[in-house]
């Protein structure tokens, strides 16, 4: 035990392996002697023990187990040895709990069994340090059922016996407050869990010091409640105090210090610092490499992650160079046919179609739609949306017939799982609207785009900006048909939704002011024409645009605005 106390785990593990060589485990009538079985049910603990802190979990099973086994057989029906075959179920509970395949159903009936023994012999009212123990871990597997409400009220019992018998200022009383806090936190409910983090915090800064793995976990979470409330300077701060002090207690290279810079990395990016989003991925990127197996999936997350900023910043050849990286680690870890791997092809197939490499593009999304398929079946959303990206790649090689029948797979399969009137089957509508339109079937686009107007509507509300880009289209669709009174109407409501947002789109009311005035200029309204097209300078100048963003007929808007120049200023 003194060789436990100062971390040696192996000259631990050889001095309990003497003691049980020369216990009585082998001889005698061990039924008999209780004081000879206590004995070796306390050594065969200590093992069990060190095999947990070496991560020897199955060893760890089996020792137990045998002290369980011997507990139950051989010993005397007394007070004392039930409540040590409790504290072994608990153990034995714990151990299938860390289980690398966790088995909570077998960890859920050791630990009741425990409670059931504890509260036979010490009374159903009687709060202790064990019973405490048992219900803070039964609590956990309730958490991790997502049943947080049966958690919660365990952890307030749990909490509420170790305050009482340890003090508020106690390392277990520490772990149900972070427990309860988690669970706080899954449920939304982020002043709560940002009360319990702070106290755990309190205590292990008072129990651990300030440089300790714990103080560097608490302010990660921390960082990210305000993280989730978009709090982004509180955040970072608290992202980089956990950094600070992670390295201090770990080293720099470390899976901890790897997790916070990527949470770090993710708030850059959401922020839009881009270059500092990837100094920080990059830095994470290294950690990982040198600290995970080659083939992790954490290193797969870093990698998609620095590509996803290479994309969004038209830097496709680096983009690509970190999708297949990604790739290639799936399948080496995952095998070819698992749809994760669909996720990351579907990245690359994007490159390829946002770069015009439209062959490349069908090619890789189709081996995605395969794999998704094969995993999946025909009827799910994945398939159906690699359906729709394979539809707009067909569409953009003018395979009309083919694109078509991509996005009415797409259709009939999201209308079956999501129903009629859900967003993204207005999104194919309005794609198969399009083929339409672009084909010259100006009456078949038509009743596409109402019914995707009809279904937006439905789904989104009346004035989502969704609804106003249909509006606008359907306008349009009338303008080419010479049916000018139609497009007006459409492009009027749509400029009231614009100019009535509680945040207007500066740009959006430009151009529809600008469709308007077209509609007029063909209408031969001069006047009208005139007061739509100086409108929409006057929003383009807003919008931090010239105008020269906008098109009469086709031409730049330049002249007309020279003509009417703003008022002279007063004299």
């Amino acid at each position: 035990q003194l060789f436990l106390r100062i971390n040696d785990n192996e000259e631990a593990a050889s001095s309990f392996m003497r003691a049980l060589q020369i216990s009585e485990w082998g001889g005698g009538d061990r039924s008999k002697n209780s004081l000879s079985g206590v004995s070796v049910m306390a050594i065969l603990h200590n093992i069990g023990h060190v095999q947990y802190r070496n991560g020897h979990y199955e060893d760890a099973v089996r020792t137990y187990a045998k002290a369980l086994h011997l507990g139950k057989n051989s010993y005397s029906k007394s007070p004392d040895s039930l409540l040590e075959v409790a504290t072994t179920l608990n153990c034995l509970g714990v151990l299938y709990f860390h289980l690398p395949k966790a088995d909570t159903a077998k960890a859920m009936e050791l630990y009741q069994e425990s409670l059931v023994i504890r509260r036979a012999v010490l009374g159903v009212e009687c709060e202790s340090i064990e019973i405490a123990t048992t219900l803070n871990n039964v609590g956990r597997i309730y958490y991790m059922r997502a049943e947080h409400d049966k958690a919660l009220e365990l952890y307030r019992d749990a909490l509420r016996m170790r305050r009482r018998l340890l003090g508020d200022e106690h390392l277990d009383v520490a772990a149900t407050v972070y427990n309860a806090g988690q669970t706080y936190h899954q449920r939304g409910e982020l002043d709560s869990a940002m009360q319990l983090y702070q106290e755990f915090l309190r205590i292990a800064r008072q129990r651990l010091g300030p440089h300790h793995r714990d103080v560097a976990i608490m302010l990660k979470c921390m960082a990210q409640i305000h993280h989730e409330r978009k709090e982004y300077d509180n955040a970072a701060a608290l992202y980089e105090e956990a950094l600070a002090v992670g390295k201090a207690a770990l080293g720099s290279f470390h899976p901890e210090v790897a997790s916070t810079l990527n949470k770090l990395g993710n708030l850059l990016y959401e922020k839009g610092d881009f270059d500092s989003a990837i100094r920080v991925y990059k830095e994470g990127l290294d950690v990982e490499r040198k600290v995970l197996d080659v083939f992790h999936p954490n290193i797969v997350v870093t990698l998609t992650n620095i590509g996803q900023i290479y994309k969004l910043r038209g830097e496709y050849q680096n983009a690509l160079r970190l999708y297949k990286e990604a790739v290639s680690i799936q399948r080496h870890s995952l095998g070819t046919a698992h749809p994760n791997i669909s996720s990351t092809l579907s990245s690359i197939a994007l490159i390829h179609y946002q770069s015009r490499s439209y062959n490349k593009a069908l090619d890789v999304y189709q081996e995605a739609l395969r794999i998704r398929r094969d995993a999946f079946g025909d009827h799910n959303l994945d398939v159906a949306s690699t359906l729709n990206s394979i539809g707009l790649v067909l569409f953009k090689m003018e395979l009309h017939e083919l694109a078509m029948q991509s996005f009415h797979e797409s259709l009939r399969i999201r209308r079956r799982l999501l129903g009629n009137d859900h967003r993204d089957v207005a999104i194919i509508l309005y794609n198969i609207a399009t083929i339409h339109l672009e084909i010259g079937d100006d009456d078949e686009a038509m009743v596409y785009y109402r019914e995707t107007l009809r279904v937006e509507r439905s789904a989104l509300g009346q004035k989502h900006h969704d609804v106003v880009l249909t509006m606008q289209h359907i306008g349009q669709v009338h303008q080419q048909r010479g049916e000018l009174g139609e497009a007006l109407s459409y492009f009027h409501e749509a400029l009231e939704i614009q100019q009535t947002a509680s945040q207007p789109d500066y740009m959006s009311i430009a151009q529809t002011l600008n469709h308007i005035g077209n509609v007029y200029l063909q209408r031969g309204n001069a006047k009208e024409m005139v007061d739509a097209f100086s409108k929409a300078v006057y929003y383009l100048k807003k919008a931090g645009k010239d105008e020269e963003s906008l098109a009469i007929s086709g031409f730049n808007f330049y002249g007309l605005s020279k003509m009417h120049p703003e008022c002279a200023p007063v004299a």
